[in-house]
């Protein structure tokens, strides 16, 4: 790497810029991507009379990309700014997961015979620790620690049930300056004794969160039921009567993960008339809402997500690894429904979004139960970062890397391993390289995190 002198001084006041330089991969407003082979990312760091320790600070949003576009098109505009330079690298949208529980870290990989006996066996269990602040902080360090190692700088995450998952999650999210909207778990029946709530206090305790932490610097709160059969009736209309108080909060849980899930769920709710009907009952469908999985939805729900625009997230490694089903990438397409993609750790097997856009590639490709769907490397690239935002309601400020954005990217490797470089030489195409990089790229790819409130780079090796 190759770090340029540092600028010469400037008026008072101008802005302190930072170039990257390296290929650059970036898209339009349709999802289609835009390639530089020598690219140049132009961000603002902060105003340049911020470091006289006098001076206070004038700049409200340091880390917004100025520039970005090809190298021999913007460096004399910039030729003073000093330039970090990483020949061979790609600089990427930094990964959205659009779905992961924090709480599940450490049952990834416990084996099950499916949805509902994992749940009980490892994920319940695993929560009721979360009402201790200690171990909620412990294991909210690692978690972030692993999303940044693994190129992801925005997650909407499930917390426990526990307002202490809560609260230890976004303290030390606001530390790494990260883009992370979570909630406490809404579970008032067919739930164990310690990690089911009580009806009236829990909602109580999701106000006071939201109070707390709602749009505080670049936190979002989200109300959070579990999914439809462990909240009562009281519970799920509770939360719906809390997304209409607080319009710009989010909205989480699960829908038609599971055949089994789906027949307990008519069983509960028997005058709805899908699962997915049951959340639009409750009030819990409009923009910001984002339901995992989604797999076992006709076309009548793929429209009412369309039509209330709330988004799935689907989350592939963990719908392979406990066999619930293939999500229908083509029936989404031909409906229009809003998906981008997610981890779902710990029934997902991975952190990577690398694995998780090659696990999407297989499902699309699934053609005995469903159409199957070839889906371009491009086209799922665009479902981690792009989408992912769009999903979040927050296209305006990340998921891309063009100006007026915030500067949240990763550094890609396609050298990192033997294999890697050795297929990424062959590469002609911009959608052979991605695809080279999604089929045998792991965390040894992702050479570097940014998060656009920081000036300098967090190397996720």
């Amino acid at each position: 790497m190759a770090q340029a002198s540092l600028t010469p001084h400037k008026p008072h006041g101008a802005p302190r810029l930072q170039g990257y330089r390296a290929a650059l991969l970036r898209f339009d407003s349709q999802g289609q991507p835009l390639f530089d082979s020598d690219g140049l990312l132009i961000v603002e760091t902060a105003l340049a009379h911020a470091a006289s320790s006098t001076t206070k600070a004038t700049s409200s949003r340091p880390g917004l990309i100025v520039a970005a576009g090809s190298y021999s098109a913007l460096h004399r505009q910039y030729a003073e700014v000093p330039t970090t330079h990483w020949p061979r690298h790609i600089i990427a949208p930094g990964f959205i997961d659009l779905h992961v529980h924090y709480p599940q870290t450490d049952i990834i990989g416990a084996p099950a015979d499916g949805l509902l006996p994992w749940l009980e066996q490892y994920t319940f269990p695993a929560e009721t620790h979360f009402s201790s602040d200690s171990h909620a902080q412990e294991v909210a360090v690692f978690f972030l620690q692993e999303l940044l190692r693994n190129g992801v700088t925005t997650a909407l995450v499930f917390a426990s049930s526990h307002p202490e998952s809560v609260n230890a999650l976004f303290t030390q999210a606001q530390q790494q300056h990260l883009r992370l909207i979570t909630g406490k778990v809404l579970q008032d029946r067919n739930s164990p004794e310690g990690v089911r709530d009580d009806t009236e206090q829990s909602l109580l305790d999701t106000e006071q969160l939201i109070h707390r932490w709602h749009q505080h610097e670049r936190l979002g709160y989200a109300i959070t039921p579990r999914f439809a059969p462990t909240s009562s009736h009281q519970q799920l209309y509770g939360a719906g009567e809390l997304a209409l108080q607080y319009p710009d909060t989010w909205i989480q849980s699960h829908v038609a993960e599971n055949l089994d899930e789906l027949r307990w769920v008519k069983t509960l709710y028997p005058q709805a008339r899908s699962y997915l009907d049951v959340y639009r009952q409750a009030g819990l469908l409009r923009p910001r809402a984002i339901y995992a999985h989604c797999i076992h939805l006709d076309d009548a729900d793929r429209r009412l997500m369309h039509d209330t625009h709330t988004a799935a997230a689907v989350s592939p490694t963990s719908n392979l690894f406990l066999g619930s089903g293939f999500f229908d990438f083509a029936a989404a397409k031909h409906t229009g429904m809003p998906w981008a993609l997610a981890s779902d750790v710990g029934a997902g097997t991975s952190f990577c979004p690398l694995q998780t856009m090659l696990a999407a590639y297989y499902v699309g490709r699934e053609g005995q139960t469903k159409e199957g769907l070839s889906l371009a490397p491009s086209t799922l690239w665009w479902h981690h970062t792009g989408a992912g935002a769009a999903a979040l309601g927050l296209h305006n400020h990340i998921g891309n890397l063009q100006p007026g954005l915030e500067a949240d990217f990763v550094v890609l490797d396609p050298h990192a391993s033997p294999l890697l470089s050795r297929r990424s030489q062959q590469a002609n195409t911009l959608q052979e390289q991605l695809f080279a990089l999604i089929v045998l790229g792991d965390q040894r790819a992702i050479a570097h995190t940014h998060i656009a409130p920081r000036i300098a780079l967090s190397n996720a090796l």
